[in-house]
This record gives structure tokens, sequence and C-alpha cells, in this order.
């Protein structure tokens, strides 16, 4: 594939806001996507064929010399998908991102246990298990949660999927209960300033479970697990625990313990 390739995309791109607003679109690797702009790299086929479908070009014309493709373009009507998303919702999550992007939240990547008062089993603590990985420029996150409340009752797993922005100095997650669509979360944490991630605390704000759907806000604690995990067994760990159980440091305990004290005005996290 001759040097032409990467001059032709990269005029296409022109037409873009950025870069990075052009692999957002097409949810590539920005690293992969700057190697084809490059000429370090080429394209698999199935690539190729995506980006050619993207841009509205048929595979032999993004192929052609700089110099033909590039009065091909010219004369061609400016595509739809050039334009900024028409949803109102697009600006402001765009705006969001770019905030976000001047932070690293790269180190942050991986599996935690997550700990908090349960909300629709009041009185017992909950472990559930948060996967954050990049997807494109993204980083999005999983969290698994698994509830028996006795033996003799059928475990119920629940799934949240939902985005992480890091602004200034905290980490902010929203996400939604995936299978029945009944709720969302919102989770605030303080960074680590560590070399070695441990643990990460803040407050969570969501409804309960039960019927009675009650709006809580408890205290959390992230406990990170590692860039990889056996799933299941992690999974198994998941659960209910009663407030005394040997299975939960004392530490975490004490992290989740959602008392106010004298002249606390607000329910506040504690780093």
């Amino acid at each position: 594939m001759s040097n032409d390739f990467s001059l032709n995309l990269k005029l296409l791109c022109s037409y873009y806001k950025s870069i990075a607003d052009v692999c957002r679109r097409l949810d590539v690797n920005r690293s992969q996507f700057n190697r084809y702009l490059n000429g370090r790299s080429q394209p698999s086929a199935n690539m190729l064929l995506k980006l050619c479908t993207f841009f509205g070009v048929e595979k032999h014309e993004i192929l052609l010399p700089h110099s033909q493709f590039e009065r091909l373009v010219k004369v061609r009507p400016k595509r739809a998908e050039a334009d900024e998303p028409s949803h109102p919702l697009w600006p402001h999550l765009q705006q969001l991102e770019q905030w976000s992007a001047n932070h690293n939240l790269e180190r942050y990547l991986g599996y935690y246990f997550e700990y908090y008062q349960s909300m629709a089993c009041p009185g017992k603590i909950l472990r559930t298990l948060v996967c954050m990985e990049k997807q494109g420029e993204h980083v999005v996150y999983q969290r698994t949660e698994r509830l028996q409340e006795s033996p003799a009752d059928k475990v119920f797993h629940g799934k949240y999927l939902g985005v992480v922005h890091y602004l200034t100095d905290r980490i902010f997650m929203s996400d939604y209960e995936s299978l029945t669509g009944h709720e969302l979360t919102q989770t605030i944490l303080f960074p680590s300033f560590k070399n070695r991630i441990l643990r990460l605390t803040g407050l969570k704000l969501g409804v309960s479970g039960s019927g009675e759907r009650m709006p809580c806000c408890a205290r959390v604690v992230y406990e990170y697990l590692g860039p990889q995990v056996d799933v299941l067994n992690a999974l198994s760990l998941c659960g209910l625990y009663q407030q005394d159980s040997s299975a939960i440091d004392d530490s975490v305990r004490h992290s989740i313990h959602n008392d106010v004290g004298m002249y606390e005005w607000h329910f506040r996290a504690r780093p």
C-alpha cells in the first residue's frame, strides 16, 4: 500500500474536528490510527472496509494517487457524517471528554472489589466486582452485583454499565442498570496519589433495589485487584456479608460506616 493511502486518509480526517473525533466515531484505537496516518502500518481488509464505509469512499478510490483523490473529494458534496451529531447531549458529553482527557486514567484501569452498605438489604455489606477499561478514547466500566439474601434464595445478578471521567482532582463514575433499566448510580472517588493503587474511597448515590426504591447515599471503597483476575472466582466472592464477617477487613468496615459526626452538616466522603 503506497504512501498515497496515508495522505488520502489525512485529507478525509481534515473534514472532521480532530483526529480524536474521528477515532471516537470509528471506535478505533488512537495509537493504531496514528500508524495508518504516518504510513507505519497498513489496515487489515476489514479495517479498510470500515474506514471506507465511514468516510463514504470506495476501496479503489482511497488508494488513488493523492492528487487525483484530492480532486475527487473536492467535487463531492460534504457528507452529513462530518457534521456534529444533532443530539442535544453530544456537546456536553464531548466537553466532559475533553476535560477528562487532561488527566491520566490509564493507571486506574483494571478490576476492583467495591464495598458499601447495601441499599436493597439494609444492615448488610455488599461486595461487587468492577472492571474499568478503555474503549477507543473512552474509559468505561462494568459493575456486577451478585445478591443472595439466604442460601435458599435464588442468586440475582445485576449488571451496571457506565463511563468514567477525571475532573480536576476527583473521579466521577456514572452508570445504569443494563438488565432492567430501573436505576442510575453516581459514584465520586478520591484519586490515589501513591505509586501503587490500593484503595479508592468516596460516596455512592443510588436507589434501593427493593420495591421501596428509596434514594440513598453511602460511603464506598474500591479495592484494587489488578489488571487481570479470574472473573469467575472473583464473582464467587461477591455478595452480601454480615457486618461482623471475617471476610471484610476492619479497615474497609470502618471506611464504609455511614456515621455523621458532630458539626458535619452534610453527609461527606472521608479520604
